[in-house]
């Protein structure tokens, strides 16, 4: 089993699947840099997945995809970034789908 610790988050992996992976189900993980955990999922042998986005199995055949937070049109409140020290800007794309939504 593998723990991935995300400060105030965690995920567990581990083997033992008992059906068959499909092409659907999986979990996001939305990081700062997505370049930088490409580089470490390649490192540490990860099978990375043809597509638009950075998805890659891990060796169990968990299916995760990483996602860039300035990308997303998710955002967190102004009182957790601030209590984070964090700054994360949005691209032009996100702040689109935010104003859509009646969010930005």
């Amino acid at each position: 089993m593998a723990f991935i610790d995300l400060g105030d988050q965690f995920i567990a992996l581990s083997r033992g699947r008992h059906q068959r992976p499909d092409q659907d189900r999986h979990f996001g993980l939305v990081v700062d840099d997505r370049s930088a955990v490409r580089d470490l999922a390649i490192k540490a042998g990860a099978k990375m997945l043809d597509g638009d986005f950075l998805d890659f199995l891990d060796p169990w055949g968990n299916r995760i995809e990483v996602v860039e937070y300035d990308d997303l049109q998710f955002t967190k409140a102004p009182d957790v970034l601030r209590g984070m020290g964090l700054h994360l800007p949005k691209s032009e794309k996100a702040l689109k789908e935010l104003h859509s939504k009646g969010m930005g």
